[in-house]
């Protein structure tokens, strides 16, 4: 078990990470995330020790994380750490830098184990290629399975889908978690795409100006978000007064444009800005009668102007306004 206590560092005056504190189990997978700059990078290099923190401790399996001030060498022995730039070596093969981690005294394991890894990063084809010639998404991914090659206890991953293109990276997020669970080791990954994390964390960090803003299951999260800064990590996000659907109502409660279906028996009125094609239905941009946007999404193309009624489930209103009331 990974254990984080009252985690505070500054860099230079600026406080980074304030009063941190968390748990991870064996074998489960944590997301951190959040907007650029909010503290994630830091964290995860104050858990696998490059940071000497100013309070606190880090615990692995009772053992404390020491930083640099305690080590020679910084980094903790049973867990690997991979930053957001590699550190490959550019004129060997994709091959040769995964077995660069292994035993050279077992040349046929270390086949096999760096096949098995490519399979994985689904790069298999290219293990005989230079890394001088690769693009940076397939640098990632190499980079990903050099930090398996000797599996580790627990794993840190800095953002380690961001130079990856959207066709591959689903199949990548599959392949690489569904491994990590198969071979029980412990994840806490960076990002600030809520895609990385959704089907793919057990638990979830929500990080805000180096503040530990929400710990809960992404679920939780998604369905019941405590404030519209996490709501709007998964996507756009309505925060809409409730006097729209109750005159002597105040308060604010959010919901999300999937929640909102156009319907002639609506429990809101509004005039239509513009409609946005993305793919499977429209994006649409209307305005309320008390002149606030609203967004949501429609299966059909709705004119400029045009006057609609909009329909929000009465239950679902009801369970995000008494878990949005205290935030706002």
């Amino acid at each position: 078990m990974l254990k984080v206590s009252q985690v505070t560092f500054a860099y230079q005056d600026k406080n980074t990470l304030q009063n941190i504190n968390f748990s991870v189990e064996k074998g489960t997978h944590t997301c951190i995330i959040g907007e650029s700059g909010c503290g994630k990078s830091t964290l995860l290099k104050a858990i696998f020790g490059l940071l000497d923190l100013d309070e606190g401790s880090i615990y692995w399996n009772d053992e404390q994380v020491l930083g640099p001030a305690f080590n020679l060498v910084p980094g903790h022995d049973k867990m690997k750490y991979l930053a957001q730039e590699d550190h490959l070596m550019p004129y060997t093969s994709v091959a040769e830098n995964i077995q660069k981690h292994l035993s050279r005294q077992q040349a046929e394991f270390s086949t096999q184990r760096t096949e098995e890894l490519l399979e994985v990063i689904d790069m298999l084809p290219f293990a005989k290629s230079k890394v001088k010639n690769l693009s940076g998404g397939q640098k990632q991914r190499v980079a990903l399975a050099q930090v398996l090659a000797k599996e580790p206890e627990l794993l840190l991953l800095d953002e380690p889908f961001n130079f990856i293109d959207n066709f591959r990276k689903n199949k990548l997020r599959r392949n690489l978690f569904n491994y990590l669970k198969k071979q029980k080791i412990t994840c806490i990954f960076a990002t600030h795409d809520s895609t990385d994390m959704l089907g793919f964390a057990d638990q979830a960090l929500v990080m805000k100006e180096g503040k530990l803003m929400a710990n809960d299951t992404s679920e939780q999260l998604f369905n019941f978000p405590p404030n519209k800064y996490v709501a709007s990590l998964f996507k756009e996000v309505n925060e809409l007064n409730l006097e729209l659907f109750e005159a002597s109502a105040e308060g604010k409660v959010l919901i999300y444009p999937t929640e909102i279906k156009l319907s002639e028996n609506g429990n809101l009125t509004a005039k239509v800005i513009k409609s946005y094609f993305n793919g499977t239905d429209y994006f649409v941009e209307a305005q309320a009668r008390n002149k606030q946007k609203i967004y949501f999404n429609s299966t059909e193309f709705l004119e400029a102007s045009a006057a609609i009624r909009l329909l929000v489930d009465e239950e679902l209103l009801q369970q995000r306004m008494v878990k949005t009331k205290e935030s706002f």
